[in-house]
């Protein structure tokens, strides 16, 4: 009897979410992005951000900082290290579930 396939984390496998997470891995740890340049770079809506981001941010996944810039406020957002881990550990499963695909079709 074969292991069961991987299960995948229901946080980060909404599209949107998992848009924003992979976004998100592509900075290096520590470093942030401000809210409307990830808003503008996924070409989603403020509103439709801050919800996913919620999500994230309640799952522990992203850290979000609200800071000024000179008199603006400014929302900073970034991957938190819980966030990171749970990116790899997403990636690796779809990784396992993908070869669990191609071995199934080599037979």
């Amino acid at each position: 009897m074969s292991a069961p396939p991987p299960e995948l984390d229901p946080v980060i496998h909404a599209q949107a979410r998992l848009r924003v997470v992979a976004t998100l891995a592509t900075l290096a740890e520590g470093d942030q992005i401000t809210f409307p340049r990830l808003q503008d770079i996924l070409q989603m809506t403020a509103g439709n951000l801050s919800v996913h981001l919620r999500k994230l941010e309640d799952a522990g996944y992203v850290d979000i900082t609200k800071t000024h810039q000179g008199r603006t406020p400014a929302t900073l957002v970034a991957l938190g290290r819980r966030g990171r881990l749970a990116f790899e550990e997403y990636t690796a499963a779809v990784r396992a579930l993908l070869d669990l695909s191609d071995a199934k079709e080599q037979r």
